[in-house]
């Protein structure tokens, strides 16, 4: 129900209040303006922040292209406010950044060579050749500063059908920048998950080109397809969770979206989670996917401790039973939600009652507070130093480990032993 109310509110707001008003943005637009008469288009809106204005989506990046020079611009902008980032000058890319907003804009170009990874490219004032380059329909739709929509390839109707369709040849897209294939995906994902003949016969034509990308490119990738709600959709279509398959055959489990689709409403499901529920096994599969696509030191972790928690459940009945509070102590009630999402998953045995109950447990639960400190121990005849850490870290597991209760004597035996 929140998801729905967020999404309401967001069509309310693109509605009456479209980004394209912004004063900060219309700033912007009418410096590079500055000189050029009106029927002359200098800047327009473009990708991503246009297809979700039209869809009503939330937009969060916004990215302009323009008939200016990166010289140009800065030239245009040199006695403002506005900070600007060179991006990646060799493709004409600078970032603007104002108090509230940030514009990602790029010189119109068209590509000369590409070998699938890089590509030589020529800038130009001409639109339309600028969107031939572009890999989606949907994502070459531009918009001036006044609403006013330039549809050169037509993606306005295929935005409108949620038709995924590359720019003209699919074959010569994909070998421009093999990413594109994983772009496809996420795309497919994101709008309508069913895939042309012609479209899958030239991405499984073309899977070897990525070899090409970097991992950290691929990651990127993945990770966005992970944060759509409608991932948990893609078993639906046989040649999208093929090709998905192909390039990331790690994710031995995909069959476990179907139980996961069964809690959703109970549960808050991240890409991180996601991952875990994919990936986890007895075989160290998440440590393979970690090591090869150098997963952050966040995500790495958290694979970790889920997994070898998840060896804990197993073996230990009483983990959300009896120790629950104890593990809620230890590794938060994030990680314990978490623990049973998984587990509720992996094993077909349990049922939804048993989830629920499991996870308002842990949601009522509240957490002990030890009420020994660093402090504490110093007034009773402890001296700063390593040995304090020690005896504060042993304090704590015992009374964890005991219902959470400790004696005072006990302490008191422990600051003894500690301090000879």
């Amino acid at each position: 129900m929140l998801s729905l109310s967020l999404n309401f509110i967001e069509k309310i707001k693109s509605t009456f209040f479209p980004f394209y008003k912004n004063k900060e943005l219309r700033f912007i637009f009418k410096k590079l303006e500055d000189g050029y008469f009106e029927d002359k288009t200098v800047v327009r809106f473009v990708g991503g922040c246009v297809r979700k204005y039209l869809s009503k989506e939330k937009i969060d990046d916004i990215d302009a292209a323009t008939i200016l020079t990166t010289e140009q611009i800065k030239e245009k902008l040199k006695n403002t406010n506005l900070k600007i980032i060179d991006t990646s000058i060799k493709h004409g890319t600078v970032t603007i950044l104002s108090d509230t907003k940030k514009i990602e804009l790029t010189t119109l170009r068209k590509d000369l060579k590409t070998d699938g990874r890089h590509a030589e490219i020529e800038y130009t004032d001409d639109w339309h050749l600028d969107s031939e380059r572009r890999d989606f329909t949907i994502n070459a739709i531009y918009m001036d500063i006044n609403g006013k929509i330039f549809d050169p390839q037509n993606g306005t109707v295929d935005l409108k059908n949620k038709n995924v369709k590359f720019i003209g040849d699919p074959q010569k897209r994909i070998e421009e920048d093999y990413l594109r294939i994983i772009r496809f995906i996420r795309f497919k994902v994101m709008y309508d998950i069913q895939v042309e003949k012609t479209t899958i016969e030239a991405i499984k034509h073309n899977l070897i080109g990525i070899k090409k990308i970097s991992k950290e490119r691929i990651l990127d990738e993945l990770l966005k397809i992970l944060e759509l709600e409608s991932f948990l959709k893609i078993n639906e279509s046989d040649h999208l969770k093929e090709i998905f398959l192909m390039i990331f055959p790690e994710f031995l489990y995909l069959n476990r979206l179907e139980r996961l689709k069964k809690i959703c409403k109970y549960s808050n499901i991240n890409k991180d989670l996601l991952l875990a529920v994919l990936l986890i096994d007895d075989k160290n599969n998440d440590e393979y996917f970690s090591h090869k696509y150098n997963v952050s030191s966040k995500i790495k972790e958290t694979l970790k401790k889920l997994s070898s928690n998840l060896i804990e459940v197993k073996k230990n009945k009483n983990f959300f039973d009896k120790d629950l509070i104890r593990n809620i102590y230890f590794y938060g009630k994030e990680h314990l939600i978490n623990l049973n999402i998984i587990n509720f998953t992996i094993n077909s045995k349990i049922k939804i009652d048993e989830f629920s109950k499991t996870l308002n447990l842990v949601l009522k639960s509240n957490i002990p507070k030890l009420h020994v400190n660093g402090e504490y121990l110093k007034k009773n005849g402890m001296k700063e130093g390593e040995s304090l850490g020690k005896v504060l870290k042993k304090i704590e597991s015992e009374w964890a480990n005991n219902n959470f209760e400790i004696s005072n004597e006990r302490i008191k035996d422990l600051i003894k032993i500690y301090s000879l």
